[in-house]
């Protein structure tokens, strides 16, 4: 029997601080599978064989391949980039954007976008993405716009889902399409720019 199908290794993932571990084995597995040799060649059997537990404690929290490389993705990528709130919405978009483009300049950017692509072939990689980065980010987003137009800040009539498209829609059309040079394309000052283009637009004029 293999060492992922024993009885022994399922005992190690029941109940917490094991559980957790057992987690993260899974994570870090599918991770290090993926990225050695490619994640269209990524099976269940394998992440349990490297992370030592059974297919079944697999499928208790996992229902495909996918979801445990979204969530192994995004778990290194929600500690690096959480998404802000400062005392402005201005501070608080643009500090969260800089955090998501130096994730996006990295290895974990280069995966993300593969993953995307194939989403858009892949039901249910869509849904992985959508349930575990997208919702939950755009959830905290949103929130900031909120607050800044109760404060004045922002104009009342804004949609908030209209500014969060303007500005990190902005992010992933580079983080997708060809451009010349990671360092330039999503680099500090051109969140900068950005920030400083659209905001010009959203801020509330005084007097008004």
């Amino acid at each position: 029997m293999a060492k992922g199908d024993t009885m022994e290794d399922d005992k190690l993932c029941v109940g917490r601080p094991r559980d957790a571990r057992c987690t993260q084995r899974v994570l870090d597995a599918a991770w290090e599978l993926g990225t050695q040799g490619g994640f269209d060649g990524l099976t269940m059997e394998g992440i349990a064989a490297r992370a030592g537990v059974g297919k079944t404690t697999i499928y208790r929290r996992w229902p495909n391949v996918w979801a445990i490389v979204v969530d192994a993705l995004l778990e290194g990528s929600a500690h690096a980039a959480p998404v802000l709130q400062l005392a402005t919405a201005r501070q608080s978009l643009a500090a969260s954007m800089r955090l998501i483009a130096k994730v996006f300049r990295s290895k974990d950017g280069r995966v993300l976008r593969a993953l995307i692509g194939r989403a858009q072939m892949d039901p249910s990689l869509r849904k992985e993405i959508g349930e575990h980065w997208l919702h939950a980010r755009r959830r905290l987003s949103r929130e900031i716009i909120r607050k800044g137009i109760a404060s004045g800040e922002l104009r009342p009539e804004l949609d908030p889902d209209t500014v969060l498209d303007a500005l990190y829609g902005a992010l992933y059309h580079r983080l997708l399409l060809p451009y010349d040079g990671d360092e330039v394309r999503l680099s500090d000052a051109y969140i900068d720019a950005l920030v400083d283009a659209v905001f010009g637009g959203l801020e509330r004029k005084k007097g008004k």
